[in-house]
């Protein structure tokens, strides 16, 4: 079975590989580190397909050690120990240049069986991984390796690579092959940034092709047909969802309805409806808040229209939902409010409720000034009558502050003068 065309195709060289210009461009460090031939312990991370392997292929090849390949996936300890039981031998002379793709798959034992020979310079590791290092990755690692993030590619980035594998097709079959720019963008566009995806819907927009005199011309329809709905990266345990939720719930934090229904889009387009609904209502209570809290009760109708109706039909009261939360007015006076308050307790700054709020009980006769002491609000004018509610440890303490907001001003103007202050 031939290898897949982005294997066949990997480039020779640095300016061969399209995207990580903020890595692999000249004077950038990571170019440098490459060019030099001494070679520390690497830690790629990034989305899938956006050149990762091809780089720590490239880079096996400028080393004299020998290469030796791992997938998180399948490897075991008892091969970590085959590798480590070539460094004394002929093979492994001038050390060992571990690949180890998807490392955040190897639980903490078998990163540790690693830990002594990448320490004294027996192993040189090039790790990848799609999950953020620094939560899947020991610690002890870490500190030994250095960190570069990969992006996804550009489409202008992968449409060069759809033409340079074109040209490879039609080399490697003595078939002239036609691929217009129309089609080029649509593959490049329709991969999400993942080159390798690239590679694939050209190799089998070329196969689906029919050949006629010696030619093939592919077509908009079959590439439309081939490319896969991935133009949106999105993985629900992985750093892509809470990237794309959190920027979300920043989006209409900010008033920015353009920005939240594209976030929402990019929510639904992947089917996650819970974390559509979930971060909406999340924002209308913490950012929207005091300064409009009719809206609460709005946004949480939409949410049970959403939810009933199911998609695709659930974008259109989100959507009513999300612009409404951006250009209602904002306040998280709320919110700062709690967390000032969960900030004591956890801090144990607390202390008993007051006498005259706690449930009604029996004195004992130890007890020389007996009586709950409760005054009721209602029996008094505007229903107000001052009294302490807050433990004695905290009777002064302000958690809340009003917003600048016209709603919040007014309750404040309100209770000011009830108050008399």
């Amino acid at each position: 079975m031939n290898k897949p065309l982005a294997d066949r195709i990997r480039p020779k060289t640095l300016d061969d590989i399209v995207g990580q210009k903020h890595l692999i461009a000249p004077e950038k460090p990571l170019r440098k580190i490459i060019d030099s031939g001494d070679i520390p312990n690497l830690i790629f991370y990034g989305p899938s397909g956006v050149g990762k392997t091809t780089l720590a292929t490239y880079i096996a090849r400028k080393t004299n050690r020998t290469l030796k390949k791992l997938n998180g996936t399948t490897a075991s300890t008892a091969d970590i120990k085959e590798i480590v039981s070539q460094l004394n031998t002929f093979s492994g002379v001038n050390g060992i240049l571990l690949y180890l793709d998807e490392i955040q798959y190897f639980n903490k034992k078998q990163q540790q069986t690693l830990l002594e020979y990448i320490e004294n310079g027996s192993i040189t590791l090039i790790a990848s991984t799609t999950e953020n290092p620094y939560f899947y990755v020991y610690n002890a690692i870490l500190s030994r390796s250095t960190v570069f993030e990969f992006k996804p590619v550009t489409p202008d980035e992968v449409e060069r690579a759809v033409y340079r594998a074109c040209d490879f097709l039609a080399e490697e079959s003595g078939i002239d092959i036609e691929m217009s720019e129309e089609c080029a963008k649509k593959i490049a566009t329709g991969c999400g940034g993942d080159v390798r995806k690239a590679m694939n819907a050209v190799e089998l927009s070329v196969i689906a092709t029919d050949e006629i005199d010696g030619k093939k011309v592919v077509r908009l329809e079959t590439v439309e047909q081939l490319v896969q709905k991935s133009a949106v990266r999105y993985d629900r345990e992985g750093d892509e969802h809470y990237d794309i939720i959190s920027a979300y719930q920043k989006s209409m934090r900010g008033s920015d309805p353009d920005a939240a229904l594209h976030y929402l889009a990019r929510l639904l387009e992947a089917g996650d409806l819970p974390s559509a609904c979930r971060r909406l209502m999340v924002c209308a209570c913490e950012d929207v808040g005091l300064a409009y809290p009719q809206l609460l009760p709005i946004v949480k109708s939409c949410v049970d229209m959403a939810q009933a109706v199911g998609l695709p039909e659930a974008r259109i009261p989100l959507a009513d939902a999300v612009v409404m939360v951006c250009n209602a007015p904002k306040s998280n006076s709320a919110y700062m409010g709690i967390n000032r308050a969960l900030a004591d307790i956890h801090t144990g700054n607390s202390g008993p409720v007051p006498r005259q709020l706690q449930n009604k009980h029996c004195d004992g006769e130890d007890n020389p000034n007996k009586g709950q002491f409760y005054l009721y609000p209602h029996d008094f004018p505007n229903h107000y009558v001052e009294q302490q509610y807050l433990p004695d440890a905290l009777k002064d303490k302000k958690y809340y502050e009003y917003g600048k907001n016209k709603n919040e001003q007014a309750f404040k103007a309100y209770w000011d003068k009830i108050k008399g202050k």
